[in-house]
């Protein structure tokens, strides 16, 4: 990074846009089919809970790819990764929502999350690094919240392009016209990214004070890596981190059930609404690009565990509030737990590779895999319950998974 008077600031500020480019192009096209479910459930011919596959698809294919994909960013260097994975998911994506069939669409949009993985994968271990070596550890709750900001506000454009577009050309161009907006994004990225060395990550993670590095032979080196590995895995697997992972898992699910079944309700009666309207209801996104950006101060004033308990209630206030049948008051449930859920997020995935600072990487990189895999699963399992009981079975899940998230938090945690 640069030296010199105000030049630390200077390039805090470029990372902090460039994470925030970064999180748009990445979840714009992730959650862009969203807003157009029913629009493509009536083309396909397919089921509410069969065509939710355009999303989970994704999410599930984001999930397998975040391992890898940290596992690459440890040899190529972590803005190398990005840049890849994001040229290649836009690439993808300006094909997908033309392929002739059910089948390939849904392929192809796993390929498109496994290639979007390389951003979150990566990116929290990133702005980690490049803020502790800058000597500014005290920013990474801050960072970290606008990296999250990021990402809401990728959703959100996402959402409203595809629904938007939908209206006047169909829910394939929709899509596709998401994948075109990412280039800008990503371009944003490339530009003002600072950049890191292949190889960095891995050595900053060994400095622990035993290790590393005074030149000893071969077999003492390869003792002192193995040790380093059993360390790491021992990290990965501590009570701590899974309370984790599992907030991601679970918090993620419950909202990513709500957002993909609510536009089915909004399309039916008593509302029977637009694809068009439906796609502003993703309005309710700026809530969380808000409390994300926030719940970096909320966090030095109060501390990572209350914060995240109290996110996590706001959460479970706003899904109950959304079984009003009067639009109005369903709205601002909405807005309620969209800024919840973006607030506990921004807590759980900023904490975790401050929780292992020699696997910064690889636990960000689990913590993603369980919140995927929880967008994947219960994001489905959240149309079971609709096709059930409904919008109350829906409810009801979410606000079990919400639960069992706070115990977990109130027993395991500690700042």
């Amino acid at each position: 990074m640069s030296t010199g008077p105000g030049a630390e600031r200077f390039d805090e500020r470029r990372l902090l846009v460039a994470l925030f480019g970064a999180g748009t192009a990445a979840f714009a096209q992730l959650y862009a089919p969203q807003s157009v479910l029913p629009d493509a459930a009536r083309d396909l011919a397919t089921s509410a809970s069969a065509t939710a596959l355009l999303v989970s698809a994704a999410t599930l294919g984001l999930a397998a790819g975040v391992l890898p994909w940290a596992w690459v960013a440890d040899r190529v260097g972590r803005v190398r990764a990005m840049t890849i994975a994001m040229l290649g998911a836009t690439a993808v994506g300006l094909a997908v929502p033309f392929a002739p069939t059910f089948g390939l669409i849904i392929a192809g949009r796993a390929v498109e999350g496994l290639l979007v993985a390389g951003v979150p994968a990566v990116a929290m271990a990133y702005l980690t690094e490049m803020l502790t070596d800058a000597g500014a550890a005290s920013a990474v709750p801050r960072a970290a919240g606008t990296y999250v900001a990021g990402t809401s506000m990728g959703g959100l454009v996402g959402r409203l392009v595809s629904g938007g577009v939908a209206e006047l050309f169909g829910w394939r161009a929709g899509v596709g016209a998401v994948a075109v907006a990412c280039l800008v994004a990503t371009g944003v990225f490339v530009w003002l990214a600072p950049r890191d060395l292949p190889g960095e990550p891995a050595r900053g993670r060994s400095s622990d004070g035993g290790g590393g590095d005074g030149g000893g032979g071969g077999g003492g080196d390869g003792d002192s890596s193995s040790r380093d590995r059993s360390r790491r895995l021992r990290v990965l697997f501590s009570p701590r981190l899974l309370a984790l992972d599992a907030q991601g898992l679970l918090l993620m699910g419950g909202f990513v059930a709500v957002y993909n079944y609510l536009g089915f309700r909004l399309a039916d009666e008593p509302f029977g609404l637009s694809s068009g309207v439906v796609s502003l209801v993703f309005l309710a996104y700026l809530a969380g690009t808000w409390s994300s950006a926030r719940t970096g101060r909320l966090v030095v004033r109060h501390g990572r565990r209350r914060v995240l308990i109290a996110s996590s209630g706001v959460m479970a206030l706003g899904v109950l509030v959304t079984l009003s049948a009067w639009l109005p008051l369903l709205l601002a449930g909405l807005v309620v737990l969209t800024a919840g859920f973006f607030g506990a997020h921004a807590v759980a995935s900023g904490w975790t590779p401050v929780a292992a600072p020699r696997a910064r990487t690889q636990a960000a990189a689990v913590y993603n895999l369980a919140y995927y895999a929880g967008s994947s699963v219960f994001g489905w399992l959240g149309g079971v319950g609709f096709a059930l009981a409904g919008w109350p079975g829906t409810v009801g899940m979410v606000l079990g998974l919400v639960a069992v998230a706070v115990g977990l938090a109130a027993s395991v945690l500690r700042d």
